[in-house]
């Protein structure tokens, strides 16, 4: 630990251990969301970076070749209205159990962006019937309903498209030409398996979330997973025989204490994470990470690029023009510069661009 800087909380440590950042040996991205159950996904480097963060030997095309080729992994519109990345087969039970409830929000945006119920329904049955074909890119279905007279100025169409996955069985699917295409998910990926009842999916949430999350409450899943805190409380109440929780409502899987606890107080060597990293996201309370510091996430609610030293971000940082720039919130010390500076050169070979040094603001 930095002489200087706290050690960081025994709740904060658990977490980034269940995270996977703590020894990050994932081989695969589908390990990677597997351990997660979903990872925010509305910036594209983003959820490509959570991967690799928390894997070894990989390079961003796994990822692409993942949603591609086997088709292992899908993007949607799920937790709290937001795109995420979530492994084919999760889709299924997280689409009926986390979207109803975004029906009526979908609505009031629609006519916000001056999309008449008929027209919205109208688009739906244009970007379904166009899929069918294949893979459909959003350029592509931009351009058809301009031609169908279905708005998309201005954020209509990225609504007109949110209805649709709501409405029907659409998702993201390959990428074509550096473009994440849609497609119709029965097409995709063959026949749904038997939809589970409410309970045995928020069972099923609850075992997953605490997986990837642990330790946390159920006010953490109602969070997290855009869901009401009734059903949070179900959902853990359904998974009571395999869990155990503090008098502060901290809960995790029972057969996963020991593992974390023979693993002791070890945080996870300096790193850095990609924009809208789910570790700021799985709860609801950011600041064990966070530390006070300010900026990390915005008013607008983007979520820089950080660094994270000693079990807590210490920076943000950003890449443009090829070079990698690191902008201290604290003193860093200059050992955990240097791995950083390493860890700087492993994002840029990840994602295919030329090594450069990095560079610190400071």
């Amino acid at each position: 630990m930095t002489a200087g800087r706290p050690a960081a909380p025994p709740l904060a440590v658990r977490r980034l251990r269940t995270q996977g950042l703590t020894h990050p040996d994932a081989t695969t991205p589908e390990q990677v969301v597997d351990r997660l159950l979903a990872v925010q996904a509305q910036d594209p480097r983003g959820f490509r970076l959570a991967v690799r963060s928390r894997s070894t030997g990989l390079t961003s095309q796994a990822v692409d070749t993942a949603l591609s080729e086997p088709r292992s992994l899908v993007v949607n519109w799920l937790h709290r209205g937001t795109l995420h990345l979530v492994g084919a087969g999760d889709y299924w039970w997280l689409h009926p159990l986390t979207t109803p409830q975004l029906a009526t929000a979908s609505a009031r945006r629609l006519e916000q962006e001056g999309v008449s119920p008929q027209q919205a329904a109208r688009g739906a049955e244009l970007i379904m019937d166009a899929v069918a074909s294949g893979p459909q890119t959003r350029t592509a279905l931009r351009a058809l309903l301009d031609e169908h007279q279905v708005p998309t100025q201005r954020q209509a169409l990225v609504h007109v498209l949110l209805a649709t996955c709501l409405r029907y069985d659409l998702v993201r699917g390959p990428v074509v030409g550096g473009e994440q295409a849609f497609v119709s998910a029965a097409q995709w990926l063959g026949r749904p398996p038997p939809p589970l009842d409410r309970d045995e999916a928020l069972a099923r949430l609850a075992r997953r979330y605490l997986v990837g999350h642990a330790p946390a409450t159920a006010d953490d899943l109602a969070y997290w997973a855009g869901i009401t805190l009734g059903d949070a409380r179900r959902a853990f109440a359904a998974v009571a025989g395999e869990t155990t929780s503090d008098d502060d409502g901290q809960t995790w899987l029972t057969d996963s204490a020991d593992a974390a606890e023979s693993a002791g107080d070890v945080v996870p060597a300096p790193r850095l994470l990609g924009p809208f990293d789910p570790v700021l996201h799985g709860w609801r309370s950011r600041d064990p990470l966070l530390r006070g510091h300010v900026g990390v996430v915005t008013s607008n609610g983007v979520f820089r690029p950080s660094a994270l030293v000693d079990g807590g971000i210490v920076a943000t940082w950003r890449l443009a023009a090829g070079t990698l720039t690191i902008q201290p919130l604290e003193p860093i010390a200059q050992r955990d510069r240097k791995q950083l500076t390493r860890d700087a050169a492993d994002v840029l070979a990840y994602l295919g661009q030329a090594e450069r040094p990095a560079e610190f603001t400071d």
